[in-house]
């Protein structure tokens, strides 16, 4: 027991260097957004999608291609435009007046990495048409269904959705996204050394350090990570508190929560904590890893009330208080 105890914590060693090394390779080409480099890298190995919110112009495009760049991973890119169809995103059936039969045309979801470029510039039922791919990997096109490449990964950027022209992703979507990270504007000194990087004009090459291959060795080692009774019990109370604030002393949020986060974020939360302690050299999770990636997993699946929009409270707010409302084991 005690060899494979050993064993186990050389590989995650092993793997968590290679994690550390995608995400330095990455801020190579960004700079003052490690948190950003830092959650696509677990989102990745924790085979989860990601939606980045941010204001135009602020490298959330960037750090997707930096992703795609630094792994060894086939990329699309699929700008949503207000008059961009389904058959657009995952494909269609077109009719070859040849042979008087149909031949399936292959959409740019059938890729390892799908950059979804300001996805709530399109109506819904264009968003709609990556449900079936982000939650079965899969897509139906006329009668038959099409297996999508492992590992599928959607990267999915949007503009605050106050923004002219923006269309509100539908709730199911939402919830589909392991993370929702917000991307800010970086310091002075930050933004500085941004205008000289890229003085020259061309992107920064970056290499190739993780392969396809390692993703999947780097996903069936975070199986191994442990997590004790009572982290998956603090991880379950986090979300129920969600739902039913008042239960956990937290009656002041109560008025500002309509809708709390689904069962699909308690089993992200355990699975964005399980990467997160493996970066850290751990073969066990600790409370302090979950709250590492809470917020993240949690932002967009906490459906906040009008009252709290009229007092200008947030849904990070709200999480942040449950955080520290909740006993920790």
């Amino acid at each position: 027991m005690e060899a494979n105890t050993e064993e186990l914590e050389r590989k995650v060693g092993v793997q968590a260097e290679k994690i550390k090394s995608l995400i330095a390779m990455m801020e190579r080409r960004l700079v003052g957004q490690s948190h950003v480099s830092r959650s696509l890298a677990i989102a990745m190995v924790a085979r989860g999608h990601v939606l980045l919110e941010g204001l135009p112009g602020l490298a959330k495009t960037t750090a997707v291609k930096a992703l795609s760049d630094a792994s060894d991973l086939d990329m699309n890119r699929i700008q949503f435009t207000p008059d961009l169809l389904p058959a657009d995103v995952v494909g269609t059936q077109i009719y070859d007046p040849k042979s008087g039969s149909f031949y399936v045309k292959k959409g740019p979801v059938f890729t390892n990495l799908v950059i979804a470029d300001e996805i709530n510039r399109a109506p819904a039922k264009v968003q709609s048409a990556l449900l079936e791919a982000m939650q079965e990997g899969q897509v139906t096109i006329g009668d038959e269904t099409y297996k999508l490449a492992e590992p599928f990964l959607v990267m999915a950027t949007q503009n605050p959705i106050e923004q002219e022209g923006t269309y509100p992703l539908p709730e199911a979507q939402m919830d589909r996204f392991l993370f929702k990270i917000k991307v800010g504007y970086t310091t002075m000194e930050e933004e500085e050394e941004i205008v000289s990087r890229m003085s020259s004009g061309e992107e920064i090459p970056l290499e190739s350090v993780i392969s396809g291959h390692e993703l999947m060795e780097m996903r069936e080692l975070v199986k191994s990570i442990h997590v004790a009774d009572k982290i998956r019990k603090y991880i379950v109370q986090v979300v129920f508190a969600t739902r039913e604030p008042a239960k956990f002393g937290l009656d002041s949020i109560q008025r500002y929560i309509e809708v709390g986060a689904s069962p699909r974020a308690s089993i992200n939360l355990e699975k964005a904590a399980r990467v997160q302690a493996m970066i850290q050299g751990r073969t066990y999770v600790v409370p302090q890893d979950v709250k590492d990636v809470g917020l993240d997993v949690l932002r967009h699946r906490v459906i906040l009330t009008y009252e709290a929009e009229a007092e200008q409270i947030n849904a990070d707010q709200v999480v942040q208080k449950i955080f520290d409302g909740v006993d920790v084991p």
